[in-house]
């Protein structure tokens, strides 16, 4: 589900995103491969250009729950941003990808040593994390709760 405010280009300032993107790099995933598994090290993160993903949560005894599915011009990984840096979720592509890679470490460094680069981070990636909590409880409800989300705002 995409949302227009969660996408890099409409999350960040021009100046930002071309700060951001001079330490990208292209990358493809094929149908069916796994970006990151749930717990373990969120070094890196992504945007999609091409594909989508979908974002899975671990179910003991069943297969992975898809939470969300993402795709042009979404974040993937937010876990990267925040200790202690491990994933909440897994990831697989879901057709062929094609996406921006970036380092976590860099970015974590870029965003130190500029207040306003990095509030602009921060404020992008809260809105992806206050998008998708929710998101990932009602599909979780819908999923597994007796009744289903029931409609609960």
């Amino acid at each position: 589900m995409t949302s227009a405010t969660t996408t890099m280009n409409a999350a960040l300032p021009a100046e930002h995103r071309e700060r951001l993107m001079r330490v990208a790099r292209e990358v493809s995933f094929a149908a069916g491969a796994r970006l990151f598994e749930e717990g373990r090290r969120a070094d890196r993160f992504w945007i999609v250009r091409t594909g989508s993903v979908a974002l899975d949560l671990r179910v003991p005894g069943r297969r992975p729950a898809v939470v969300e599915t993402v795709g042009h011009g979404e974040l993937i990984g937010w876990s990267w941003h925040f200790p202690p840096y491990l994933w909440h979720l897994g990831a697989e592509a879901t057709s062929p990808v094609r996406a921006w890679e970036f380092d976590a470490e860099t970015v974590r460094e870029m965003c130190a040593a500029d207040s306003g680069f990095g509030r602009a981070i921060a404020v992008w990636v809260g809105r992806v994390v206050a998008q998708r909590l929710p998101a990932s409880r009602a599909r979780l409800l819908d999923l597994y709760a007796p009744y289903g989300s029931g409609g609960l705002a």
